[in-house]
């Protein structure tokens, strides 16, 4: 009978048993690879999480989100180690990021771990946290030279605060150079909404996010060469 390596790591993290979660991640690890293990494991484990959160209509535990947090965490450190001992590291710096969470979102985690790979793969991070209005993102992407804003939305209750993070950049005649990567458990579960809610692309996990942000960049290069960015 095959192990169901999900719904283990589910378990232990609706207990609150990071000791037995991270052994989980471990053991998946040993027989693939720590990198295998973001698409493989831990990502669709933690949009499943979400999902069943979302549906029970409880809020999860302090401890329940420190335990996913930390064994996401964990698991990013080992990757990072691997990729230093390894030389798999950039030795150029890229531009800078802007993340955040959309203004009424307070679900950390998965932006989190997009900054994380965004830092390993060179890339500045500007990270605003949570419940993040239009105007600051607009603000920190021109303070800070930023060609690509991401906005993480969980819900879509929150998601549908995007199209006004949208027109802010647009307002303020930035279409095209700022450009809009989404993410969050709703776009992977409703993949139209990243058009319809003015995003220009989105990336199925954190791990493919670093390739998402070279894209963007890169169209907005294109669009509007002689943008001026901040040192």
């Amino acid at each position: 009978m095959t192990r169901n390596w999900m719904e283990e790591l589910l378990s232990a993290i609706a207990d609150a048993d990071r000791t037995l979660a991270s052994e989980l991640i471990e053991a998946w690890a040993h027989e693939h690879s720590f990198e295998a293990a973001v698409p493989g494991l831990l990502t669709p484990t933690l949009n499943e999480f979400g999902v069943r959160w979302a549906a029970s209509g409880h809020d999860v535990s302090l401890a329940q989100g420190y335990v996913a947090a930390k064994v996401a965490e964990d698991l990013l450190v080992k990757i990072l180690a691997n990729r230093q001992a390894t030389g798999n590291t950039p030795s150029v710096e890229r531009g800078t990021v802007v993340l955040g969470n959309i203004e009424d979102d307070y679900h950390p985690l998965g932006r989190k771990m997009v900054a994380a790979f965004l830092r390993m793969a060179g890339w500045r991070v500007c990270d605003l946290g949570v419940d993040v209005e239009p105007a600051a993102f607009v603000d920190a992407a021109v303070a800070n030279g930023a060609r690509v804003i991401g906005a993480s939305a969980m819900m879509l209750s929150t998601a549908r605060n995007v199209p006004k993070l949208r027109a802010e950049i647009n307002n303020r005649g930035l279409e095209g150079q700022v450009q809009l990567a989404v993410g969050g458990a709703v776009f992977r579960l409703r993949p139209e909404l990243v058009a319809e809610f003015g995003g220009d692309g989105t990336a199925g996990d954190a791990l493919q996010t670093p390739a998402l942000i070279e894209q963007l960049w890169a169209a907005s290069c294109r669009l509007h060469p002689d943008a001026v960015e901040a040192p």
